[in-house]
């Protein structure tokens, strides 16, 4: 895997993925070298000078109106790290924290912070490493940046705190530094603030699930599909002419995967003619292009918020190129939050038609000729009954889970800080409603499988044969009550490996 090059060029989502989840290595280029080193002049020029710069010479918040003497202001920053790194509860995913330090690092290089070449040198080195600091769930509010998991993350390059090492053992971050020959940084004026004044964690999370939500939709796409083929629907809904009548692309782009797949289909075959009395098909079956497709226009919307967002600098106060170092208000998480808050929706809706598919399926009144639940021996046998069950609870969290974080601002700071994003909060919530529709695509899958293997003989399409195929690896086919939750898993790995 190429190294991800850190310079004037912005970082692109790919690279935040190959770091991130492909443990890819960065390198800091020559021009954001000579960058890094111009502005760093800037800032000790300020530290000498005798008129109070915030950050460089002062206090932090509404401790800002102290001013701090020379001998002073490397404790300034270390305490400010020290002080910060006040997070609380479970650990952070090693992948999001590998993003957070990746997107940090590129702020950091990009000319406008005032670090010192060697600071973003040993941020680098320990990406490369595998050291991975221990950030916790709770410390952000989405404004003056990712404060505590920032704080985190920089707390561990001056050699203090704890780590994940390469090996993702817990250890003193003073221990991995040395194992990896990294010396700890020592750090001067303007520059533990510049590590931790960034929106990189929940920058780093929508990121990332851009990327899932990208292939969980396509997956949404197969077993939507799969459940239209196996209710004995009609793929007539998803013809190109229909479409081009609302030319949404997410819309179009679901409807043209749907009916690829359903294409030489003997089960759809097996009702096209006279004797077929259904006239339309059910929402959950015949809207399931618009709400999926909705849901990619929505994705497409936070892409472009994301490469906004990579291609920015984050940090306060800024140098600019003229020398000049100015206060902002750039750190506010509000343009990040909001589209994190936004996908929550979708995610949550496509997860509660896959459940109105599934439970179609199961219900003998309206699944046109499949046993009830799909049970062996109904009576006796359970069939996939409480599968549903499983997905109607996620689905109600999912509901939960879309109300936004964003809206919901807190004062801090003595009300210096007094309007707030809660981005990161929105973040984190995202990544629960992602892995919460993994899982009900996962049962929606398992369901359709098992519906299509009861069509028997009629044989289901090629694509969708496939994926029962695939299904069948690991998983069995109908017959007497199993235990379920194991195959729910196995269904849901197929999803997370992209297997499916």
């Amino acid at each position: 895997m190429q190294p991800v090059q850190l310079g004037p060029k912005p970082l692109t989502r790919e690279d935040v993925h190959a770091v991130a989840r492909g443990g890819a290595r960065v390198e800091i280029t020559e021009a954001a070298r000579d960058a890094v080193t111009t502005a760093r002049a800037h800032i000790e020029r300020l530290a000498t000078a005798e008129k109070p710069t915030y950050g460089v010479s002062t206090g932090f918040g509404a401790l800002a109106v102290r001013h701090i003497p020379p001998d002073r202001r490397a404790a300034l920053q270390q305490s400010l790290v020290r002080s910060h790194a006040a997070g609380a509860g479970p650990e952070v995913e090693r992948e999001v924290v590998r993003a957070l330090v990746l997107l940090r690092l590129k702020t950091l290089t990009s000319g406008h912070t005032g670090i010192r070449l060697e600071t973003a040198e040993t941020m680098a080195a320990m990406l490369n490493a595998g050291i991975t600091p221990v950030v916790h769930e709770f410390g952000s509010l989405g404004c003056s940046g990712d404060l505590a998991p920032l704080s985190a993350a920089a707390l561990a390059l001056t050699g203090e705190g704890q780590v994940r090492d390469a090996d993702d053992n817990l250890v003193p971050a003073a221990q991995a530094l040395a194992k990896a020959g990294i010396e700890p940084v020592r750090l001067a004026e303007k520059e533990g603030l510049a590590l931790i004044n960034g929106t990189d964690g929940m920058l780093g999370m929508l990121v990332l699930a851009i990327r899932d939500l990208h292939y969980l939709l396509d997956v949404a796409d197969l077993t939507a599909a799969m459940s239209v083929e196996a209710l004995l629907g009609t793929d007539r809904v998803f013809a190109a002419d229909l479409q081009a009548l609302r030319p949404h692309p997410g819309q179009g782009r679901s409807a043209q995967r749907m009916a690829e797949i359903l294409r030489d289909s003997e089960i759809m075959d097996s009702h096209r003619g006279p004797d077929c009395t259904r006239v339309q098909d059910a929402y959950s079956l015949r809207c399931s292009p618009q709400v999926h497709g909705a849901a990619r226009d929505t994705v497409a919307y936070a892409e472009t918020v994301a490469d906004r967002e990579l291609a920015s600098s984050i940090d306060n106060p800024v140098v600019l190129a003229d020398g000049r170092v100015e206060s902002n208000g750039n750190f506010h998480g509000a343009p990040i939050a909001y589209v994190l808050d936004f996908l929550a929706i979708p995610t949550a809706d496509v997860a509660s038609i896959a459940e109105r598919r599934t439970d179609r399926m199961l219900d003998v009144n309206r699944s046109h000729g499949l046993p009830p639940f799909l049970a062996h021996d109904p009576g006796v046998d359970s069939g996939h009954m409480i599968a549903q069950y499983t997905q109607a609870a996620i689905v109600s969290e999912l509901k939960r889970l879309a109300a936004p974080a964003s809206v919901d601002s807190i004062p801090s700071s003595a009300m210096q800080e007094d309007h707030v994003s809660m981005g990161w909060s929105s973040a984190r919530k995202l990544r629960q409603s992602v892995d919460g529709l993994r899982k009900v695509l996962a049962i929606e899958f398992l369901t359709a499988a098992r519906a299509l293997d009861l069509r028997k003989p009629l044989k289901p399409a090629p694509a969708t044969a496939a994926a029962v195929a695939k299904l069948r690896e690991h998983v069995g086919g109908p017959g007497p009550d199993r235990h379920l939750a194991p195959e729910i898993a196995a269904a849901e790995e197929l999803i997370r490996n992209g297997a499916l």
